[in-house]
């Protein structure tokens, strides 16, 4: 007994002071190295994900390497943050934009922060969080999270703050939604009033029919015609409701006082845009736009 333990002993010595030489053809291995991989017709594969995938990692050990599939390149951790392999910070995945006259604005709804259930509600606490719309994580893939608006400011107040948008966006004011109402050329007069103004803004603004109910907004010529996308997602105030039959989006710009802001609405039976406002504890969809 005491021969064969000793005989296993030598034997996983070995194994783990091995070295390991993976290649097309027998040669020696570097001396320094404990694994060397050599090859003139394939490469190295190493795990492939997207950001959001890599990020769900629990714990990841400092010199992790990934390939970040729509960062389009090689990261490693650094025992602190994610990082290209010459250690500088890592590629933001591509942003869909849409640019309307002088503008661009992201080409989608926002959808970035930790899903949390209405019951339990957006907190002051450093972290983003949002909504889906009846508490199904599902919803956010389709029409992005919803937010109540001291969480989109990140608990700011300035009109025009970068909030929760990425670097290089921040959350449109009020005046900004005007700009892009004129740009799809409704009248100054109607720019500046309250309530459901132009004629087919809304429409040319509105994405994908498929997803809203039948009315005025999808059946105007003009649908979609802006590349803007707006889908129903709907709204949270007292409960969720509206989707599939209107949409409503933030504005980082105050109405009477700070409980009250500025919002935009489209309907399916009318092809305008609802200028109005919210009290900020509702939950509204949010469209960054470029700096």
């Amino acid at each position: 007994m005491k021969i064969k333990l000793l005989a296993l002993t030598i034997l996983l010595t070995h194994v783990i002071q091995a070295q390991v030489l993976i290649g097309d053809e027998t040669s020696t291995i570097e001396p320094s190295a404990i694994l060397e991989i050599k090859s003139t017709e394939r490469g190295l594969l190493p795990p492939r994900m997207t950001a959001e995938e890599r990020d769900e990692i629990i714990n990841p050990a400092a010199g992790l390497i990934i390939y970040c599939t729509d960062c389009l390149e090689m990261q490693m951790y650094n025992d602190t943050a994610w990082t290209n392999m010459i250690g500088l910070p890592t590629a933001l995945p591509p942003i869909p934009t849409i640019t309307i006259g002088s503008q661009t604005w992201m080409a989608k709804n926002l959808d970035v922060g930790v899903f949390v259930p209405w019951s339990t509600g957006q907190q002051d606490n450093s972290i983003i969080e949002k909504y889906c719309y009846n508490d199904d994580p599902a919803n956010c893939e389709i029409y992005g999270g919803l937010y109540r608006w001291d969480e989109m400011m990140e608990y700011g107040s300035t009109p025009g703050i970068q909030g929760i948008c990425p670097v290089g966006f921040h959350i449109p004011t009020d005046d900004e939604w005007k700009t892009l109402e004129q740009e799809l050329n409704m009248s100054p007069a109607d720019v500046n009033a309250w309530g459901i103004r132009g004629t087919d803004q809304g429409s040319q603004l509105g994405g994908n029919e498929n997803l809203w109910t039948d009315g005025a907004l999808d059946q105007d010529p003009a649908f979609g015609t802006s590349g803007f996308s707006v889908l129903p997602a709907g709204l949270l105030n007292f409960n969720y409701g509206g989707s599939s039959v209107y949409s409503s989006f933030w504005t980082s710009s105050t109405f009477n006082d700070p409980s009250e802001a500025w919002n935009r609405q489209l309907f399916h039976n009318n092809s305008g845009i609802n200028r109005g406002w919210y009290y900020t504890y509702s939950s509204n969809s949010v469209r960054c736009i470029q700096d």
